[in-house]
């Protein structure tokens, strides 16, 4: 008997987790029509697959409808890889609230009514292999890259294949931990890409028996796994980030929005950095971000403007970006993005001035420094991250109703299956499912 192809409609989902349903790749122009069904309580199974406290219980059907623009086929070594990201909706077709690929879609409509431009970017990723430990002094070499040249080698013909630009591939300063970066896209593709990219990097290995984590952090003591989103702006087909007179070469619009996404930080992180673990990381002097500054080619500022090269043949405004550092992989990159996107709109609406750029180490600031600079120390806790999330109206505001209630009961239900554990156990449950 020979055995037929399938296909996975998939979302990303409030547990950064990519879930969905497979069907006979046959049917795919008929799934991209009536979808496939869904559960609305799905939306409360954590990243450790017990249920958090559901509005839903067990009532209501929804559709998972795949999308051809996320569509993904990439013939590996022992087989297919094939999926396509999707939406989630009713089974009349509307939105459903809690489908964090909507969501993004409904931030980027924002930015697009507000400032008339759309989003460029991408995002980057850390990651380890599990089991092992790396040579002493593997950081950044040549033979650590030649050790897993194959896989190197291997990820870039499948990114091709799936429509992703690759760019870069090197040993990071971690033990056993590599960073893979890529080429920007353009609204919603830059989430999808993101996903992508990351099944692509688990599928290779599944072939071989290895495996790896996008943990935020493995060890207490260690190396953290960032995400660091870069991000620019087109005004139809011209970028629209640079302005050589503007406050640190940024434009107006990008200054009101960098200044919206640091204002409302403190009260976003718990959705781009959402785990129990994440705020081990966000700590001084890890390279990640610990307040909510803006730096000028500065890894430890939340916000970052990057560098451009003088020797590019591509112009310094198509160059110019910045990149946003308070996150990592246990989120779902469409809510991160659209958390992001959210308030920096809502910068731009305020008309917020640019912000200074620090170039000092904060944390050696007394606090009475730190609010004359209107700076602010980022959640030491997911409980203080829901915290701050919880009780910003306007925040939440940015999302459907009642998604903000059921987010927080998410991530409750997921700190309720940690409690007792010590924290190198808690580390080890995360890298697990991470």
């Amino acid at each position: 008997m020979t055995p037929e192809e399938m296909i996975v409609a998939c979302c990303t989902d409030l547990a950064g987790k990519v879930r969905g349903k497979a069907f006979p790749a046959v049917q795919f122009e008929k799934r991209m029509k009536r979808g496939i069904g869904w559960t609305p309580t799905n939306v409360q199974i954590t990243c450790f697959d017990t249920i958090a406290e559901s509005p839903f219980g067990s009532l209501g059907d929804l559709v998972l409808i795949p999308d051809e623009a996320a569509h993904v086929r990439v013939e590996l070594g022992g087989g297919i890889e094939h999926f396509a990201l999707g939406d989630i909706s009713y089974t009349d077709g509307r939105p459903w609230e809690f489908c964090t690929r909507s969501i993004l879609k409904e931030a980027l409509e924002r930015l697009r009514k507000v400032a008339g431009v759309s989003l460029l970017g991408a995002f980057e990723h850390e990651f380890q292999f599990r089991g092992g430990s790396s040579p002493l002094g593997d950081a950044f070499s040549t033979a650590s890259f030649r050790a897993e040249r194959r896989l190197a080698e291997t990820l870039v013909a499948a990114m091709r294949a799936a429509g992703l630009e690759p760019d870069t591939f090197m040993k990071e300063y971690g033990a056993g931990q590599y960073e893979v970066t890529m080429g920007p896209s353009r609204g919603v593709a830059i989430a999808d890409h993101s996903t992508i990219l990351r099944e692509l990097l688990r599928a290779i290995l599944a072939e071989s028996g290895r495996e790896i984590t996008f943990t935020p952090i493995r060890d207490p003591a260690g190396v953290g796994n960032g995400v660091h989103i870069h991000l620019s702006f087109l005004r139809g087909e011209h970028p629209a980030t640079w302005d050589p007179n503007g406050k640190h070469e940024l434009s107006t619009l990008a200054g009101q929005f960098i200044a919206g996404v640091l204002k409302y930080l403190e009260s976003i992180v718990a959705l781009t950095a959402p785990s129990a673990i994440s705020y081990l990381r966000l700590t001084p002097h890890r390279w990640s971000a610990a307040f909510n500054n803006l730096g000028f080619r500065d890894r430890e500022a939340s916000v970052r403007i990057c560098p451009v090269s003088e020797l590019s043949d591509v112009a310094k405004a198509a160059q110019f970006n910045f990149e946003f550092r308070a996150a990592d992989a246990s989120a779902s990159p469409h809510l991160q993005l659209a958390a992001i996107v959210h308030a920096g709109v809502q910068g731009i609406e305020e008309g917020l001035p640019t912000p200074d750029a620090t170039t000092e180490d904060l944390s050696l600031l007394e606090q009475d420094a730190l609010e004359a600079l209107g700076i602010v120390r980022l959640p030491q806790s997911l409980p203080e991250a829901l915290e701050r999330f919880a009780r910003n109206g306007t925040v939440t505001g940015w999302f459907p109703d009642g998604f903000a209630d059921v987010y927080v009961k998410h991530k409750r239900g997921e700190m309720a299956f940690l409690e007792g554990r010590t924290e190198q156990e808690v580390c080890a449950l995360y890298e697990q499912t991470y």
